[in-house]
């Protein structure tokens, strides 16, 4: 089964100087344009009406840069397809500010029960300098304005290690963050992607970014605040009341298949990853004549599979299952696994616990290093099967 949607709205009112997801300034005709191309997409990919799903995500881009009547036509149309009123978790991506009352009650009317607001940091000086538009006491507006019609479940983004910001600096944001007592918060280290301002800036020598060890010291003090107020860290950069973790996010930590439309989306389906066309027009073109505007099929491996239920499912603290993975597979990793994991072991990077193999904390500051350990050679899954 198909366990979640990803749908991508690729408009923005400005360009954010780190982002690298496909997105263009809003322009009212070729949003028109595109929420008619993205209709027909789903409608050729999803036959039926009402089908049932775990989550939906709208993610962008920011899908609410849209006006009412394009973000009523395309709220129409996944009402249409899936059965919104028995999906578990209905997420739309937001910025502070670009809500107004008539938007929030759209989107509760139509079933949407869980709102992600790209905050960053709480601060108006760095704010511009990331290129956002938004001040901090817009947080506090909208955040407001969604709690008094009736959403309770609300996550803030925030990124660490940004230009100038100093370990001090990103407690203040934590602090003021977690004063929302909100069920979840994400946050990521600023990475420099190709394609974006700051990686033209940081090639230039014009970027002062923190030190490593800063960056380490301010993910400490983001793991020391949020369990401090009874969050728990439940995946790398995640942390929520119990109930509240993010299950469209687990349906990628847990290597289960999902759609993906729109332009740039991603989708996972048995067997196969699909990428989407990303220049606009083309997208356009390719939605509305013959509704798969697909750049390229990637044929997933069993070894790409294994692979990955390893990388993704070492990110979730709880780790990875062995009873599930022997249920999914039909083999156990520790016949692909078994040195690796007790090397792993002996460095104090990861650790077995009852089911469940996990990173510790030491291992959690060097993922990339671990998950390295776990790809495969070619062959190497044949004396398994």
């Amino acid at each position: 089964m198909i366990q979640s949607v990803y749908i991508h709205i690729p408009f923005c009112q400005q360009i954010c100087h780190y982002c690298d997801f496909t997105k263009f300034f809003y322009n009212e005709q070729l949003a028109n344009e595109y929420m008619e191309g993205l209709k027909n997409e789903i409608n050729t990919n999803v036959s039926g009406k009402h089908n049932k799903v775990r989550t939906i995500f709208i993610g962008g881009g920011t899908p609410t840069a849209l006006n009412m009547q394009q973000l009523r036509t395309l709220l129409e149309t996944v009402q249409e397809k899936f059965d919104v009123a028995n999906c578990e978790e209905y997420t739309i991506e937001a910025n502070p500010g670009d809500f107004d009352e008539d938007k929030i009650k759209l989107l509760k009317s139509y079933g949407v029960n869980r709102v992600s607001l790209g905050v960053q940091v709480f601060d108006d000086h760095m704010l511009e300098e990331l290129g956002r538009l938004h001040k901090v006491k817009d947080v506090y507006q909208t955040i407001d304005l969604l709690k008094q019609h009736g959403f309770e479940n609300i996550s803030i983004d925030l990124i660490y290690s940004l230009p100038n910001q100093t370990v001090e600096h990103f407690q203040k944001t934590v602090d003021e963050a977690l004063t929302f007592q909100l069920p979840h918060y994400s946050s990521y280290s600023l990475q420099i992607e190709k394609k974006t301002i700051f990686y033209n800036r940081f090639k230039k020598g014009k970027l002062h970014r923190p030190a490593q060890e800063e960056e380490v010291q301010m993910y400490e003090v983001l793991k020391n605040s949020m369990k401090k107020s009874g969050l728990n860290q439940y995946e790398i950069s995640n942390f929520a009341q119990k109930g509240y973790e993010s299950k469209h996010n687990l349906t990628y930590w847990n290597n289960d298949y999902y759609y993906g439309f729109g332009a740039g989306a991603s989708g996972y389906l048995p067997g196969q990853r699909t990428i989407n066309i990303r220049p606009l027009p083309a997208y356009v073109k390719e939605a509305l004549t013959t509704g798969k505007p697909v750049l390229h099929v990637d044929d997933i491996s069993l070894k790409e599979q294994v692979e990955e239920e390893l990388f993704l499912g070492l990110r979730k603290l709880e780790g990875v299952s062995r009873s599930k993975f022997k249920q999914k597979y039909g083999f156990s990793y520790d016949k692909l696994y078994r040195q690796q994991i007790d090397l792993l072991c002996h460095k104090g990077w990861i650790q077995e616990e009852g089911d469940y193999l996990r990173l510790t904390d030491e291992g959690v500051l060097l993922g990339n290093n671990v998950f390295e350990y776990f790809l495969l050679e070619d062959g190497e899954l044949e004396h398994v099967r």
